[in-house]
């Protein structure tokens, strides 16, 4: 890949605050990712919160930064539903990238307990999309 069309990304990054983004052109890819420094909170005095209820299990997480589908197409049913048993490989969901659509396969097996996002929503570079059962 030529190094201005590298450098073009990288400009198109920081304009459009991108985290991630994933280029490939027929054999070759590229993958730019950046590193934010963390924000520093201003010191408050909070009070007393109720308890939070702790979310435990495995996370699946966004491969790319996209838009997520839940469904091969509009008006067919979602490729996962809460409480589905999934095997390692199987397709969870569809994330659009520079118009390609690339099939979300599952990283492991297991029953899905939480969606984390919603049909349309546009998901960054290691987002959690899903959430196994422990």
């Amino acid at each position: 890949m030529d190094i201005r069309k590298i450098k073009k990304l990288i400009e198109l990054m920081i304009e459009s605050d991108l985290q991630a983004l994933e280029v490939r052109e027929g054999e070759q890819s590229i993958s730019l990712t950046r590193r934010l420094p963390a924000p520093s909170l201003p010191a408050y005095d909070v009070p007393d919160l109720p308890a939070v209820k702790i979310q435990r299990g495995a996370l699946e997480l966004a491969p790319m930064v996209g838009v997520f589908y839940a469904a091969p197409s509009p008006g067919e049913p979602p490729y996962t539903r809460i409480g589905q048993t999934v095997q390692a490989g199987d397709t969870l969901g569809i994330v659009e990238a520079m118009k390609i659509m690339n099939p979300l396969e599952a990283t492991r097996s297991g029953v899905i307990s939480e969606i984390l996002v919603q049909n349309g929503d546009v998901v960054q570079f290691g987002q959690p999309l899903f959430r196994f059962k422990d």
